[in-house]
């Protein structure tokens, strides 16, 4: 079936991969039009699709719990603003502090070829230095990568537990056999893991995710903004980092928005134990930790669903969950560089020099789908009942975005400025002083989404559900 737009069309892909009833599809609106950001890739389209999705599965919960649909409205230019939502964000009126390293970034190898640094974290910057055995600046590294060759800097690398990829091109990458790996993967899975009653949400709620109670074990972008999305649509959400392992200031006062946020050491019996306790109150789970990490503490999907039948437990990798680089670190710049994707938006723009996507799209598109798949679940659950497993990657939600298309005239788009998005932000007072950030972009007639708690520093509250 054709619908009225690209954003409809990429919504229905979504949709079915939901299993979600067709027939809510009604009651999505998609307003704007153009390519949203500079880019010759479909990133508004993808903005507006998640996001509008999320939004949608929200509105299929509260069908579920009231009998009543409502509508939901995503807007192209809100949608892509919510897509950059960390660039925009002002602390007491400052602008948003550089979130990258000073040795991160493209180099070019001996070899010809590129790879990409991801040096945000202190010990992976440390690693970097320590193979290239240079001082810690750009034109140190960029000189000792000449002596290198791409592939066996990215092997040697990942060898170290490092992150660092090798720009690959389209064709490249689709003769490596993690790309195969990823091509037999739906754009994300759910997956029945263990049997329970159906479990409805009790039917007199204020919002689609009243008394859903999400625990949200992830850091930077992606988790963060699933387990953000769902407390826009009322779910009681507990960011739980633990103290001993680094983040990025800037970027937690933007994912924290609608959160309570504790700390776990879980290298500690007594914060297992606390976890475990945890767990068992809770609705979903989320976690983005290294693969297998957590398996290995007692915290995996089965493992958990046997302490808590019902629950819906949600996985985040960066390159999927089989092929050789399931094990694999990775961000979301990397994705970018080793799928192709850097070195496809640099041939459309006519340049040799490795270009990437004009927002972190893969996290964004990914945490939204983070959240559309935990809903589905809960929907499922409510019905069929059982525990299920929803599987999300930044590498699947990479080659959705391509499978949608590229246009090169999408570069001559102009690119948002933060005086450009006013229409689209709130301000709201916080411990961490005054914040300027964006709203949520999908609007629902009946229930309106937003955040009624504003961002806290992390470990704030109490490892307890209130």
């Amino acid at each position: 079936m054709t619908y009225p737009t690209p954003a409809h069309n990429a919504l229905a892909q979504l949709w079915h991969t939901a299993g979600l009833d067709p027939a809510a599809l009604h009651y999505a609106h998609f307003t704007g039009s153009g390519p949203g950001l500079p880019s010759s890739f479909a990133v508004g389209v993808v903005a507006q699709a998640t996001i509008g999705a999320a939004a949608l599965a929200a509105a299929s919960l509260w069908q579920q719990r009231t009998g009543a649909w409502q509508t939901v409205t995503t807007d192209l230019a809100h949608a892509v603003t919510e897509f950059r939502s960390e660039r925009y964000q002002r602390v007491n009126g400052q602008p948003a502090p550089e979130l990258w390293n000073k040795i991160a970034g493209l180099y070019p190898c001996g070899d010809g070829g590129w790879v990409r640094l991801h040096t945000n974290f202190p010990h992976h910057r440390d690693g970097v230095l320590q193979i290239l055995q240079c001082a810690d600046s750009k034109e140190a590294v960029a000189e000792a990568l000449l002596g290198w060759q791409a592939a066996a800097f990215e092997d040697e690398a990942a060898r170290r537990g490092l992150v660092v990829t090798m720009m690959r091109s389209f064709a490249e990458w689709d003769a490596h056999p993690q790309a195969a790996a990823i091509a037999a993967l739906p754009i994300f899975s759910i997956e029945r893991i263990g049997d329970a009653p159906p479990q409805p949400l009790p039917p007199g709620a204020a919002r689609p995710l009243s008394g859903v109670r999400v625990l949200d074990l992830t850091r930077i972008i992606a988790g963060p903004v699933g387990g953000r999305t769902l407390a826009a649509h009322g779910a009681d959400v507990l960011l739980v980092n633990s103290p001993n392992l680094p983040t990025i200031d800037a970027l937690n006062t933007d994912m924290v928005r609608g959160k309570h946020a504790c700390y776990l050491n879980l290298t500690t019996e007594a914060d297992r134990a606390q976890l475990t306790t945890l767990a068992r109150g809770a609705d979903v789970f989320i976690q983005g930790y290294r693969p297998g990490g957590l398996d290995a503490l007692g915290f995996g999907p089965e493992a958990l669903a046997a302490q808590r039948p019902g629950l819906v437990y949600v996985s985040l990798t960066a390159y999927g969950h089989t092929g050789p680089w399931a094990a694999r670190r990775g961000f979301d710049s990397l994705v970018q560089t080793a799928s192709g994707i850097n070195h496809a938006e640099a041939a459309a723009a006519g340049s040799t020099t490795p270009k990437p996507l004009p927002a972190q799209a893969l996290d964004h598109g990914a945490g939204y789908l983070i959240a559309l798949g935990a809903m589905a679940a809960l929907h499922r659950r409510a019905s069929e009942g059982g525990s299920w497993h929803v599987r999300v990657s930044l590498a699947q939600t990479g080659r959705w975005l391509r499978s949608l298309g590229q246009n090169p005239a999408g570069l001559a788009c102009p690119d948002p400025q933060y005086e450009d998005v006013q229409a689209f932000m709130e301000t709201h007072d916080s411990t961490l002083g005054e914040v300027r950030t964006v709203r949520h972009a999908a609007q629902l007639s009946a229930t309106p989404a937003g955040w009624s708690r504003p961002a806290v520093a992390l470990g704030s509250d109490a490892a307890s559900w209130w």
